[in-house]
């Protein structure tokens, strides 16, 4: 089914950009509708990020952010725009989980003694060597010293982050960066890699300067064997590039801790996505 025709009005946002927004919110409310978010909470929640993106992202310079502006950037009521900025906002940072085991894995995966000859994780021993050489043991203690290896291994292995080998050795699922079966650890990355994934295709699109790295590959009319191979190529492709881009940002992390201006941060990400071309309606065909 092809899409409405949008004509563009004096004062209105371009037809291509209305366009690409409804192709952008076709999965997302797909996501939305299979977990109960219902039209009436995501208006609520657009409420909250309009007044937040308006206030932090559009101030008049040298003048303060008025409800009254806000109000003309959002089209939300004055009475909402000044309930909203008098909220208290909740802290967007990680589950602690989720934090302790990236930090973990991003060692384990930059850190020089924990890599092998050829840049890659190597396998642990669970306990501290005698030589006090790197172990899973060690890897755990210098995140955090309140929790027990054994915990997060036993934690791991049931992810399959890592498996045993005959020799007792810890070895690292360098694929399995994401754990697959805790819905707060999924929904935490789905938020933060779609929303840096977004930020960058729109610093793109508003023409800042330079340009960030927002590229992929599109290919369609392929049999389903074709994209079971591509999908297994994207897959080591992908893992090798976040390994070896790990270990660089692991270096460079290191050298500018405690620096005044290391106030920056940084995403890159792969992903790859394939679906039938009788599933539905044909969203990425070109606007005719």
């Amino acid at each position: 089914m092809a899409e409405p025709v949008i004509m563009q009005r004096p004062g209105e946002p371009p037809p291509a950009l209305l366009r690409a927004l409804q192709r952008l919110l076709k999965p997302l409310v797909r996501v939305l509708i299979a977990h109960g978010i219902t039209f009436p909470v995501l208006t609520r929640l657009l409420k909250e990020v309009y007044v937040d993106v308006a206030e932090r992202d559009f101030p008049v310079p040298g003048k303060p952010q008025t409800d009254s502006r806000i109000n003309l950037l959002t089209g939300i009521h004055r009475k909402d725009v000044k309930t909203l900025r008098n909220r208290e906002r909740a802290a967007e940072a990680p589950p602690a989980v989720v934090s302790r085991n990236a930090r973990m894995i991003a060692i384990w995966t930059g850190a020089p003694d924990y890599l092998d000859e050829r840049g890659r994780p190597r396998p642990l021993p669970r306990n501290r060597p005698g030589d006090g050489g790197p172990s899973f043991e060690a890897l755990v203690a210098a995140v955090s010293k309140d929790i027990r290896s054994r915990a997060v291994l036993d934690e791991w292995q049931r992810q399959k982050l890592v498996r045993i080998d005959d020799d007792g050795l810890v070895h690292l699922n360098t694929e399995a960066f994401v754990p697959r079966e805790d819905f707060d650890d999924l929904a935490y990355y789905f938020g933060r890699n779609l929303r840096d994934h977004i930020a960058a295709s729109g610093h793109n699109l508003l023409g800042q300067a330079p340009p960030m790295l927002e590229r992929a590959v599109y290919y369609d009319k392929l049999r389903p064997q074709s994209v079971r191979q591509l999908a297994e190529e994207a897959r080591a492709l992908g893992g090798k590039a976040l390994v070896e881009l790990n270990r660089r940002a692991f270096e460079l992390a290191e050298r500018d801790e405690g620096a005044e201006d290391a106030t920056e941060r940084m995403t890159f990400g792969v992903y790859f996505y394939a679906t039938s071309r009788d599933a539905g309606p044909n969203e990425d065909k070109p606007d005719e």
